[in-house]
């Protein structure tokens, strides 16, 4: 007699929203960097419905090799990182977007626990649901929270000695003064846990700046979409056409920066903000002046491992791909 198995109770995944948009601080965040001696956008206001589908378009550009040298990196290596890391802790997944990376590692790390956090809650709540459908015992958190400037998490996450994973290069968005005070916090948090974090590595010129100025333009579309954004939120009066996109390599600084560089001079107006340093309503760009939209930092491995160090963390060790463009490492007490 053959005997059927009974089926596994599927669970319902847990949504905490804990971030809410605030349009005035974000009118006020907008205004205050475009007045500012060097004009400024926030990274944060690249995504909206379609900035973020056009970095989803950015990632599968042959010019845009950090997704899959990274990818490439998790596939090989795996295994190792499972022997260094251990299995049935919790992951916190920070950025999860469609938690699809993080799911990616579920068979080797077996994580007791998945918690996904990002600054979209309606993001996280249908991937959620998708991937409690494909492990249908494991408790899933997800956190809708901004975690960019101070990571703190609610005591629902209970993280203590958990794998905390922050995949994609997200930490050159940082300064490195920045990042150490990010790494000493998710140290902090954690508990005891270690970070399993991905860092693009510095490499030739040749190869960092089409990654950021791509041949059909995607790039410059995602980034010249931030003044889309600015005229919504702001009611600004931008026109798209006057701006252009820049991405160069500052060697000193070791980063990749993004730019949109006025073509002409343009005046551009928006309604007065209470909390403006200046109390100006609209700035003039001269022909050639840039708004600064982006840093992304690129490390050596012994630079990242400083920094690691430097913020707490005793047992570090990483993964690289072959051509030591991309760096995986496991930071641990």
């Amino acid at each position: 007699m053959t005997m059927t198995p009974f089926p596994v109770a599927q669970k319902k995944p847990q949504l905490l929203r804990l971030h809410h948009q605030d349009d005035e601080a974000s009118r006020v965040e907008l205004a205050t960097g475009l007045l500012a001696e060097v004009s400024s956008i926030a990274p944060k206001f690249l995504y909206d419905a379609l900035g973020s589908r056009l970095f989803a378009a950015i990632t599968e550009l042959p010019e845009y090799y950090p997704t899959r040298t990274e990818a490439a990196i998790f596939t090989t290596h795996k295994a190792a990182m499972a022997a260094a890391i251990g299995t049935g802790r919790t992951l916190v997944d920070l950025g999860a977007g469609n938690c699809e990376k993080a799911a990616n590692l579920f068979d080797a790390l077996m994580p007791a626990r998945y918690v996904a956090v990002d600054i979209s809650a309606d993001y996280l709540s249908d991937a959620l649901d998708f991937l409690q459908f494909r492990h249908p015992a494991m408790d899933l958190l997800g956190i809708g929270i901004d975690f960019s400037t101070t990571f703190t998490l609610p005591p629902q996450a209970d993280i203590e000695d958990c794998v905390v994973f922050y995949p994609g290069s997200s930490i050159g968005n940082f300064t490195p003064v920045q990042a150490e005070v990010f790494l000493r916090q998710i140290r902090a948090a954690a508990k005891g846990g270690g970070l399993l974090i991905g860092v693009d590595l510095v490499k030739p010129v040749s190869v960092l700046e089409p990654a950021y100025d791509d041949a059909l333009g995607v790039t410059a579309a995602f980034n010249r979409n931030m003044l889309t954004i600015s005229n919504r939120l702001l009611d600004a009066d931008f026109n798209v056409s006057d701006f252009r996109h820049i991405a160069c390599f500052n060697s000193r600084e070791s980063r990749i920066e993004m730019h949109l560089e006025a073509l002409r001079e343009v005046t551009v107006c928006w309604p007065d903000v209470n909390g403006a340093s200046t109390g100006k309503s609209g700035r003039v760009f001269h022909a050639g002046e840039r708004i600064h939209t982006e840093n992304s930092y690129k490390y050596t491995l012994d630079h990242f491992a400083t920094l690691l160090h430097v913020a707490g963390y005793t047992k570090i060790r990483y993964w690289t791909d072959p051509n030591d463009w991309f760096a995986v490492f496991w930071a641990d007490h």
